[in-house]
């Protein structure tokens, strides 16, 4: 498997996921010619690669750096402010284009600083992570974090394009991997039964960003994604189901501070969500195990305390999933056919928990 895949998000603001090596070296392309500024967006890890991407675009634009915080210390609204007092001071216009450089954080913040800088400027997403090249920097949607919970202020801000290359995930360790590949097997477990297949085959292959089943994964993920995206930008329906083992998941690391990788807390919200779903009879128990079997084969937690269950629930209730006050999560009927369940009684969701309960 060898070229450039697109993969096209269609809608009001529709754009183009390159999926490929090298790619870095045409962000050109995408930025375009009517941008006289460009700010990239960085984690510190990556200030070798954004000072590289500043001197390959200056000659052409007049490069600004923003250095961020790591991992979700980046989504917060003093962050923002910092990265909006160097638009201000150096006279961002609205036809100038922000490069979000990193993983899922850094592809949130980027995209929120983008979304409301005088009210939407360019954005051009290049993820630097697994869990940033299939979830957070495909979709569109921006966030930064606040004390009562997870993204509750952001915004839907389509970018201008997205570039997967592959080359940039060379350096993730194996833990890196391992935690974003848990946003690739809920695709699996919500749409394309194909991913689960690949990951029982061989977790090693599967996990190796070298090989063609690594790059077959990132595709399913991405194109099950824009798929649903495509249909349902700002999540009226359809895009609900990305959820999936969401609910818990947030509420998972908002009580461990952030300290908790993403794809660790959604593994136990995706185990969580199945027992929901086998507890109202729609899930087998062969589905389930199936849950357990895969994620565990990624070494991804799969428990969680039970004595932690009332500080899960309020936070889950303040999550900006429920509507009117009622909590809603994504479950299973089968692999690949997801519904919402509404307003599950309170003994039922204990009942789910103590089945993931340590």
């Amino acid at each position: 498997m060898t070229g450039t895949t697109v993969v096209s998000v269609t809608g009001t603001d529709p754009y183009d996921i390159l999926i490929g090596r090298g790619l870095l070296a045409g962000i050109s392309d995408q930025i375009g010619t009517k941008a006289t500024k460009v700010l990239i967006v960085h984690a510190p890890t990556l200030g070798a690669q954004a000072a590289a991407l500043r001197e390959s675009l200056l000659d052409r634009y007049e490069v600004l750096l923003a250095e961020i915080p790591d991992a979700e210390a980046a989504k917060r609204v003093e962050v923002a402010a910092f990265c909006w007092q160097i638009m201000g001071q150096t006279d961002f216009a609205r036809t100038d284009v922000v490069v979000g450089l990193g993983g899922g954080a850094t592809t949130d913040l980027a995209g929120f600083v983008a979304a409301t800088w005088l009210r939407g400027v360019g954005l051009v997403q290049v993820p630097t992570t697994v869990l940033g090249m299939v979830d957070a920097a495909v979709g569109g949607k921006t966030g930064i974090n606040t004390a009562e919970g997870k993204n509750l202020v952001g915004a839907f801000h389509a970018p201008l394009a997205v570039l997967a290359d592959l080359d940039l995930l060379s350096t993730l360790s194996k833990n890196e991997i391992l935690a974003g590949s848990a946003e690739i097997v809920k695709a699996g477990f919500i749409a394309e039964p194909e991913i689960l297949d690949i990951y029982e085959a061989s977790v090693d292959r599967a996990t190796d960003p070298t090989t063609p089943e690594f790059r077959r994964l990132i595709e399913l993920a991405i194109r099950m994604k824009a798929r649903v995206v495509s249909a349902d930008f700002k999540e009226a329906g359809l895009r609900e189901i990305l959820n999936y083992g969401h609910t818990l998941g947030h509420a998972i690391e908002h009580a461990e501070r952030y300290n908790w990788r993403h794809g660790a807390a959604v593994s136990v919200g995706m185990v969580f969500a199945a027992e929901l779903a086998r507890l109202t009879g729609s899930l087998s128990d062969e589905a389930v195990d199936r849950h357990r079997s895969i994620l565990e084969s990624l070494t991804l937690p799969t428990t969680y305390p039970v004595g932690r269950w009332k500080t899960l629930l309020a936070t889950m209730q303040r999550d900006k999933k429920s509507r009117a006050g009622h909590l809603r999560f994504i479950v299973l009927d089968d692999i690949a056919k997801p519904t919402v369940l509404t307003a599950p009684d309170e003994s039922l969701l204990f009942a789910a928990y103590q089945e993931i309960g340590v």
